[in-house]
């Protein structure tokens, strides 16, 4: 079986790294023979990666004015409204490669969360118009992201994978016969000890990890972090380890946290772990961690798959529904609404300190269980051949 990934941004996403390298290695552990290549449209980002047998360029081509490509395009959405030719054209890195592929994983867990994807729509016709098999890979959707539109372009998937039961249940009851249950494939990526840094306190060290995204979404929310800082200051003993995961530009946490760093730098016990390090090295990180208090949802999954437990700066139902899917209820997450108050963040990070030990004992009979879940999206796919 030879299994294409696509709609992947590139690594410097560490989250997108995590789905990769995980899904690549259960994938092949449980399909003997498999091939996987994964088209990128930043691929220069993802050379490390292992278990991928070749990857593809998979960036768009903008149509440029004035050119053939862009005056028909202009005249067949002027007189037809018809995109295809032009999103064919913007998404042809992609589309060239479908020919010598079996099986294609649309593979951005959360691509669907944010509007229409005309460009992705276009690579899944043209998928399917090919006779290929075509795989929505550990998705969650959130039912305000739902339009006919979309709901058209997901009724052509051959199988649907829902990475947790929220998402699963909506896109059910959206009358889709096509999905199927499983977990994010990062829940059984390995990880990379290196050395701890100056400074960092062997099972008293707190890891937080903030985001433009977040920030943006909730210009408030800032100050409480800075609020839930100081209060671990004041009334603990912890270390702080800044905790970077996605350093895209325009979109860089460890940009961000190093203007957190330089106000606390001096008392000693708040740190910076790089910006350059790769998903297995920060989970390595993480997984030391007493607690995580986290806005990226793969750095949070590294916390809760090494029994971290875990405070959810939560912005989308993917949070929402894996925190559901381990503990039975969403179980210390925020929405984006409520991180603009430090007093709930800190009584939330307090309710964390105070259920330490009933947490990590929950996650650690719940982990094993979520993981054979994320192998079980493997085998629907195996079933699917």
């Amino acid at each position: 079986m030879k299994i294409m990934m696509f709609a992947h941004n590139g690594s410097e996403n560490r989250g997108c790294e995590a789905i990769v390298r995980s899904s690549a290695s259960l994938i092949k552990e449980r399909i003997s023979g498999a091939k996987i290549y994964l088209a990128s449209e930043k691929p220069e980002s993802d050379a490390g990666i292992p278990a991928l047998d070749g990857i593809y360029d998979g960036s768009k081509r903008p149509l440029t004015k004035p050119s053939f490509d862009w005056l028909v395009s202009s005249v067949l959405f002027k007189l037809f409204k018809d995109e295809s030719y032009g999103l064919g054209r913007i998404e042809r890195n992609l589309i060239r490669r479908i020919p010598d592929t079996d099986v294609c994983l649309s593979i951005g867990g959360d691509n669907y969360c944010y509007g229409e994807q005309p460009g992705w729509y276009e690579v899944d016709r043209r998928i399917k118009r090919q006779g290929k098999k075509l795989v929505l890979w550990g998705c969650s959707i959130g039912e305000e992201d739902m339009s006919e539109r979309k709901l058209e372009d997901l009724r052509q998937f051959d199988l649907i994978l829902a990475r947790e039961t929220l998402t699963y249940d909506m896109l059910r009851g959206q009358g889709l016969n096509n999905v199927r249950l499983c977990a994010d494939p990062a829940f059984t990526m390995t990880k990379e000890e290196l050395p701890l840094p100056e400074g960092w306190q062997e099972g008293n060290t707190v890891g937080l990890n903030f985001s433009p995204l977040v920030s943006g979404r909730n210009r408030r929310s800032g100050e409480a972090v800075h609020a839930l800082i100081r209060h671990i200051l004041d009334k603990t003993d912890m270390t702080i380890a800044l905790t970077p995961h996605v350093m895209v530009e325009g979109n860089n946490d460890y940009e961000l946290l190093k203007s957190f760093h330089e106000q606390y730098r001096d008392t000693g016990r708040v740190l910076l772990l790089p910006g350059n390090l790769t998903a297995v090295q920060y989970k390595g990180y993480i997984a030391r961690m007493r607690f995580f208090v986290g806005a990226r949802t793969h750095a949070t999954i590294a916390a809760y798959s090494n029994f971290v437990p875990t405070l959810v700066l939560g912005y989308s139902v993917k949070s929402k529904g894996i925190a559901k899917d381990l503990f039975g209820e969403e179980k210390l997450v925020l929405g984006i609404d409520q991180i603009s108050d430090g007093d709930v963040l800190i009584s939330k990070f307090s309710e964390m300190m105070q259920e330490e030990g009933e947490i990590r004992k929950t996650l650690m009979l719940a982990i094993p269980r979520i993981q054979e879940l994320s192998y079980k999206a493997a085998d629907y796919l195996r079933e699917l051949a």
